[in-house]
């Protein structure tokens, strides 16, 4: 009896486990998959599933080895550490994960690397960045507007919800984005982002690692890529470093208490973006520049914690090999945990040093851009890694500087001023600018509907010693409300990229004749530009604008390219002696947009609000 009785005490103390396994399974392995021959050797795989962690991994596979294992608060996650060395051999090989009796199997695959994927190069001055928001762009498959695992339904007619844009109708339009000049494609985030509303707007991943569905998959994503590069296109992935969507399936089951900013609790940004470089700013505000959250079904994540700040590391460079890219462009850059930025930027340039990224600072003051591109000297020693970022400085001059009257504030001056500042730049060169992007009114309507205007700031854009960058629709001169903030009207669906669509771009159908000639106007001038080395490397002078002209030179040492602006409403006539540093022994530059040639044997005229671009004559 007292056998009996001990037994059954000592059954009382076993573990639950032992009386009722745990359903042992792996709901998440992320990365899904890795490459052989990366420059950095370690990898570190989240695994996910019910008591995971009561588990221990084992790996025999010759030439990786599991380096450490770490289990965190949630016993839901491992982390697994692996050593890859560099002769390791591409194959699938067996994770076991056992306790006693028990094991789970899950078979990993590691792929070679395609030959010269370190070497990729980025997008540079060379280029015509296309930007493109793919719910809004062209929808090439109606079949997966809506998926079974996704909560917000297609509706057309909804200014804000889903139109049905996807992956499909992007690469079928390839011919024509190649065909206008551009040369690299940025379509706004194309993962998944599982929100019951807005969704299309990307912003709010739910999975790092999963195209969404009304998209696309992964595969078709990796195609596009790959057509695109075919028809001498590169691709640019947006990412999100800041935040997740508040549906992330993190949400459901938290790695770790600090995975998110402040415990998880809602605590809004107050956008004090100049308090990470502030001399005197205070901790607070700088904590809750970096911590703050956006909205609160925008979680903001904690890059100081390690496991986060290298899950996302892996994730961009694993999508930069999986697809095949050209480069990244980095959204609300600033707000993300500084010391993770310099490592994260350092970690994808260092496995692969000729990509460019270009990162999202919006502010209209040039210290507060250049702080963050690398090779700029800190006050506070920060070290950064990023080669390229937007240039909203010049772009908040440009489009000023057009749309204000005469006698405003603004002016061409300003322009020529802002310009005047790139020594605070290491590298302006490299700066990426844009005459609008989805997050502003549209340039045509911030213009006036001045068709002149328009022209002049394409000509700027494109001939400005920078990368420049499209927004799809400007080059039909597509409009926008320009009073208070006011996103869907900055998004239209591009004219034709939907059966039925009266107004088709691609085609030229329904355009109005002003339409038309403005978008064979931006064709010709990127195609020229494609072929112009001097716009892409050479060197610039200006000359101070004087009564509403502004003039600059490109030049190397063969070619010359005289730029001329003229916002006057009347012609104006401009003496070229003023000139002379680039014009003495020169009779005449041939006009890059209608072929003919012009004198400048003493002076020029300068239509009413025109620009003139003229390969000058050697």
């Amino acid at each position: 009896m007292k056998n009996t009785i001990l037994a059954a005490l000592l059954a009382s103390l076993l573990p639950v486990w032992a009386h009722a396994a745990p359903d042992y399974r792996i709901d998440h392995m992320d990365p899904p998959l890795w490459w052989t021959g990366m420059r950095n050797s370690t990898l570190q795989l989240m695994v996910h599933g019910p008591h995971i962690a009561d588990l221990e991994p084992t790996l025999a596979y010759p030439g990786v080895r599991i380096a450490s294992v770490a289990r965190v608060a949630n016993q839901n996650y491992l982390f697994i550490n692996l050593e890859i060395a560099p002769d390791a051999a591409p194959g699938a090989m067996d994770l076991v994960f056992k306790r006693g009796s028990q094991s789970l199997r899950y078979n990993y695959t590691l792929l070679a690397r395609a030959a010269g994927s370190a070497q990729r190069a980025g997008f540079n001055s060379s280029d015509a960045i296309y930007e493109v928001m793919p719910d809004r762009f062209a929808n090439g498959n109606p079949s997966n507007d809506n998926a079974a695992d996704m909560s917000e339904r297609a509706d057309r007619s909804a200014p804000s919800g889903r139109h049905g844009g996807d992956i499909r109708g992007m690469a079928d339009h390839l011919d024509y984005i190649a065909a206008m000049g551009f040369t690299t494609v940025w379509p706004t985030p194309l993962l998944e982002s599982n929100s019951p509303a807005y969704s299309y707007h990307g912003y709010a991943t739910t999975d790092h690692y999963r195209i969404d569905p009304r998209y696309g998959s992964n595969e078709e994503y990796r195609s596009f890529v790959a057509q695109a590069r075919a028809k001498g296109l590169g691709v640019i992935q947006d990412v999100v470093l800041n935040h997740i969507g508040s549906k992330h399936w993190w949400m459901q089951d938290m790695p770790m208490p600090d995975w998110l900013t402040y415990q998880g609790k809602f605590v809004p940004t107050e956008h004090h973006r100049v308090a990470v470089q502030d001399p005197y700013a205070s901790s607070e505000d700088k904590r809750n520049f970096t911590q703050g959250w956006f909205v609160e079904d925008m979680p903001d994540l904690n890059q100081a914690n390690p496991y986060v700040a290298t899950y996302l590391i892996q994730n961009d460079i694993w999508w930069i090999e999986y697809a095949g890219l050209s480069g990244l462009r980095v959204d609300t850059y600033g707000y993300s945990d500084t010391d993770f930025l310099s490592r994260w930027s350092g970690s994808v340039m260092a496995e692969y040093p000729k990509l460019n990224l270009v990162g999202e600072e919006w502010s209209p003051l040039i210290p507060v851009v250049a702080f963050w591109q690398e090779g700029k000297q800190n006050f506070n020693g920060y070290v950064s890694h990023m080669p390229s970022m937007m240039d909203f400085p010049l772009t908040y001059t440009l489009r000023r500087a057009l749309a204000a009257p005469d006698g405003a504030e603004y002016s061409l001056t300003n322009l020529y001023e802002t310009l005047s500042q790139d020594y605070l730049y290491p590298n302006a060169g490299n700066l990426v600018l844009f005459e609008g992007n989805h997050d502003v009114s549209r340039l045509y309507s911030e213009l006036n509907a001045d068709d002149g205007l328009f022209r002049m700031a394409m000509a700027f854009v494109a001939t400005a010693p920078r990368i420049p960058q499209f927004y799809a629709g400007t080059e039909v001169q597509m409009t926008s409300t320009t009073k208070g903030r006011d996103d869907a009207s900055y998004r239209h669906d591009f004219p034709g990229g939907w059966r039925g669509d009266v107004v088709n771009a691609f085609t030229g159908a329904g355009l109005s004749a002003q339409q038309a000639a403005a978008q064979a106007y931006v064709k010709k001038l990127l195609n020229w530009r494609k072929g112009a080395s001097v716009i892409h490397h050479g060197k610039m002078m200006h000359y101070g604008p004087e009564h509403n002209t502004y003039v600059y030179f490109r030049y190397d040492g063969t070619r010359k390219v005289m730029v001329a602006f003229n916002k006057n409403s009347t012609d104006t006539v401009l003496k070229t002696a003023r000139f002379h540093e680039m014009l003495t022994g020169v009779r005449a530059g041939v006009d890059v947009v209608s072929g003919k040639r012009v004198t400048l044997d003493g002076e020029v005229t300068l239509p009413a609000r025109s620009a003139l671009i003229l390969e000058i004559e050697q």
